[in-house]
């Protein structure tokens, strides 16, 4: 109804009546509702289903994630917007003794920075104010091993991968005495860190690879939606959830007592072929994967999580899901070959003649590289419609150790055996 239509309805009444009906009447209104709040007045009622205040405009940059615990965060930690993966090698002469000292540095500047403060000795202490959910996730290379005098702790697993058909691998992102895996919701945050960490660690270690990659920037997408690689792919959909198989990443075996609550560490850079994918169409993409692009549903389904139906066949008798498709060729009926995924693009410069030099830094964490991580690997190898498109370019394999509890460091427990 308008206001013309308003004034229309009105009792044909003189200006002060009308005004005191309304007053008498509102009067009992308010009274009424008085009565039926025990008293409390209008103003109270309305205060009292007021919406809760909007969260400030820089949460994203106060969050934090604890860094002390009995796991080291960053591995189920809800997958940040940034990371940068830097690999170092150890200098001669460094000892068990020098490893203690550079994990106690290394774990009081974390634990700082986690929260956001300086680390130290930080010549920029105003670049630690913001940590948006900072974590760094330490691993170990054989060669930790070989420098402590403690080879016989190290897990059977922790060697290069072996050899696959699809790889192209160069060394220059390959292997790694230790690692350090930096996330936030930030990249000036997750810059900071690097320069901090790596520079506390001069006098140990010489960086032998940084890796950078990122994902959707926070709150651009609903919490809990799946990662787009740059193919334009869901990636990452059938993934292990660590609060209902711990098992499948988290070390428990008693026998190697110093690896309870840690896990191995794989990270492979994919170098995608983006040129050539953007020749192929729409439908052509969508067999390679075996989902949709739009929503990443199995093409035998409606929902990205739909379980697919590798059996079902078209009306030209064949199968809807290609058999070498890529979401086929990644399963395995043994729920024990599963992993923890957590990848992250990357895009680089291009070299000459090229347009794109893209790809992924491909990261799992499981508790036992050869049981889970190694025979996925092997199929896809054998046959995968991706392989067109992707090739392995870097490999490096760590064991990481359990969080720091108050009053530890980490690595504590195998350092100290």
């Amino acid at each position: 109804m308008s206001a013309d239509d308003e004034r229309d309805v009105r009792p044909a009444t003189s200006s002060g009546s009308s005004r005191r009906s309304f007053l008498r009447g509102g009067a009992a209104a308010l009274g009424g509702a008085a009565l039926a709040l025990g008293g409390r007045s209008a103003w109270d009622a309305a205060q009292a289903t007021e919406a809760p205040a909007a969260p400030p405009a820089d949460a994203d940059g106060r969050a934090t994630v604890p860094f002390r615990g009995p796991h080291q965060a960053g591995v189920d930690t809800p997958p940040q917007s940034f990371a940068a993966f830097v690999a170092l090698d150890l200098a001669d002469g460094v000892d068990r003794d020098a490893l203690i000292r550079l994990m106690g540095i290394w774990t009081d500047d974390v634990d700082r920075l986690a929260a956001g403060k300086a680390g130290l000795t930080d010549t920029e202490p105003e670049l630690a104010q913001v940590p948006a959910r900072l974590t760094v996730t330490l691993g170990y290379g054989p060669a930790v091993f070989t420098a402590a005098g403690l080879e016989d702790r190290r897990p059977s697993w922790l060697r290069p991968l072996p050899a696959f058909d699809v790889d192209r691998l160069e060394d220059r992102w390959n292997d790694g005495d230790l690692i350090l895996q930096v996330c936030a919701d930030d990249e000036v945050t997750v810059s900071h860190a690097v320069r901090l960490l790596v520079k506390e660690a001069r006098t140990f270690t010489t960086v032998r690879w940084v890796q950078r990659g990122f994902r959707r920037a926070p709150g651009t997408t609903k919490p809990g939606t799946t990662m787009r690689n740059l193919m334009g792919q869901v990636d990452g959909t059938r993934n292990v959830d660590t609060g209902v198989d711990p098992g499948l990443v988290w070390h428990t075996d008693a026998a190697g007592g110093w690896l309870a609550g840690g896990t191995s560490m794989v990270v492979r850079r994919i170098a995608m072929n983006l040129d050539t994918w953007d020749e192929l169409d729409r439908a052509g993409r969508e067999q390679a994967v075996g989902r949709r692009l739009a929503d990443g549903s199995p093409l035998t389904g409606t929902a990205e999580h739909d379980e697919p139906d590798l059996e079902a066949k078209g009306p030209n008798g064949l199968d809807v899901i290609n058999p070498i498709a890529h979401i086929r060729r990644a399963r395995t009926e043994n729920a024990a070959e599963r992993f923890l995924r957590r990848a992250y693009n990357y895009d680089d410069a291009p070299g000459p003649g090229e347009l794109s030099a893209s790809g992924l830094v491909f990261v799992t964490f499981q508790a036992d590289v050869d049981r889970q991580f190694v025979p996925v690997q092997r199929k896809l190898d054998e046959a995968d419609l991706l392989n067109i498109w992707t090739t392995p370019i870097g490999s490096a394999v760590f064991a990481v150790p359990p969080g720091a509890r108050d009053g530890e460091y980490l690595g504590q427990a195998l350092l100290e055996a």
